[in-house]
């Protein structure tokens, strides 16, 4: 088992036994902090500025600027990231874009806003403790995930928010080593965006990629299209097609967005270590965010893999042929009266759900929503596989701006 495995293994663990690499000590590796109190990470280099004294406790990042947070020569594994701005608002969070590459590569292995790659895609930041990302207060942004790297690493912010960053204090915090197993994977993130997604269509959360990796898992949200009203939207499966599967026919599949995160109806807010639903707003606002992080649960590929999430929805039927009377856009699917044994598959029957001869019951649709997404996976190669993310001015056209506090 390679060494970013079993690191994430120990964390799947790490609350039932100690961990041992606590008190064993590994005289191949040396820590460093980077920040702007000691940009380089270098040896003794570190409370240069005003005679120790706090002189360069944080950096600014101009419009359209570009501020490089690391830029490491070596092996090494980064083990955390921290970071905290002035500006939290949604446009931030949005228009602030992180980058990583790996052993010089030209091309990022990740490429995200920032504020979605912390979990906070719906524009909210609200106190969170999980495995990988945690926010203590809500206001910073914290990443524990292993990202190791043989010959170099660098990580910057740019700012596409269309607003100066004033302050942002950050540290890179990592351990230098002399080699790297043979088997190490890189970490990579990508973020993509389908505002109005085509009914019947899966989003695909991380299209088909090359390699052998592990598929860590994502950061889901949703901005609900308000014609469906208040009806739920979660119904759709996670498809993973792996290793050589057809798009239509995957070998791994879920039963529901809900059920994916380890929920069940009724789904509200809450974070756990692995799953979670940091933002769910019934209300008319419809902002969601939720997670899942394969850390007990490995997703492992060998040739390739491909996730989506079917968008769908539901709600009892005669609410579902209420919405159809007014012309809302969907495809109903199923409908379930509440035992297996009458249940309906409108698109293999090809009944409509207004037959008098169906029974009542909770009518699944497809439905189109406005959907966002981060996939988190380590790959076999440093570079980055995916296309360049939407341009900001894609990324922030129809933010929701939470309108509660």
């Amino acid at each position: 088992m390679h060494a970013t495995m079993l690191t994430l293994t120990a964390l799947a663990v790490a609350a039932a036994m100690p961990d041992p690499s606590l008190y064993r000590f590994p005289s191949d590796q040396e820590t460093r902090w980077i920040s702007p109190e000691n940009p380089t990470g270098a040896k003794g280099a570190g409370a240069r500025e005003n005679k120790g004294a706090k002189g360069h406790a944080f950096d600014t990042i101009p419009i359209d600027g570009t501020l490089e947070l690391a830029n490491i020569a070596g092996g090494g594994v980064i083990d955390r990231l921290w970071m905290t701005i002035e500006d939290r608002s949604p446009e931030a969070l949005r228009g602030l874009v992180l980058r990583m590459w790996w052993d010089g590569a030209d091309r990022p292995a990740v490429e995200v806003p920032l504020g979605d790659f912390f979990l906070h895609g719906a524009g909210t930041m609200v106190p969170m403790e999980t495995a990988l990302f945690s926010s203590p207060e809500g206001r910073s942004f914290v990443s524990y995930v292993p990202m190791p790297f043989r010959k170099g690493a660098r990580i910057s912010i740019a700012n596409e928010s269309g607003k100066p960053v004033n302050l942002i204090f950050f540290d890179v915090n990592y351990r230098t080593v002399r080699s790297q197993p043979e088997d190490i994977l890189y970490f990579h993130a990508w973020w993509s965006r389908d505002r109005a997604t085509s009914l019947g269509k899966d989003f695909r959360v991380l299209p088909r990629i090359q390699g052998r990796g592990r598929f860590l898992g994502a950061s889901v949200t949703v901005n609900t299209n308000p014609v469906y009203e208040r009806t739920w939207w979660g119904e759709g499966e996670v498809k993973i097609a792996l290793d050589g599967d057809r798009t239509d026919a995957p070998t791994l599949v879920g039963t529901g967005t809900e059920d994916y995160i380890g929920t069940a109806w009724g789904q509200g807010a809450y974070i756990n270590h692995y799953q979670g639903a940091p933002i769910a707003t019934w209300d008319d606002e419809g902002r969601w965010t939720f997670y899942r992080f394969h850390v007990p649960d490995p997703v492992l590929f060998h040739r390739d893999i491909e996730v989506s999430l079917q968008q769908m929805g539901g709600a009892r039927k005669n609410v579902v042929l209420g919405l159809q009377k007014k012309g809302v856009p969907m495809i109903p699917v199923t409908i379930d009266p509440g035992s297996r044994t009458n249940f309906q598959k409108l698109l293999e029957s090809g009944k409509r759900p207004d037959d008098p001869s169906l029974p009542d019951g909770h009518t699944n649709y497809y439905r189109s929503d406005d959907v966002a997404a981060v996939a988190y996976f380590y790959l076999d190669r440093p570079q980055g596989v995916l296309p360049p993310i939407a341009p900001s001015a894609e990324r922030l056209k129809a933010l929701r701006v939470p309108t509660k506090k």
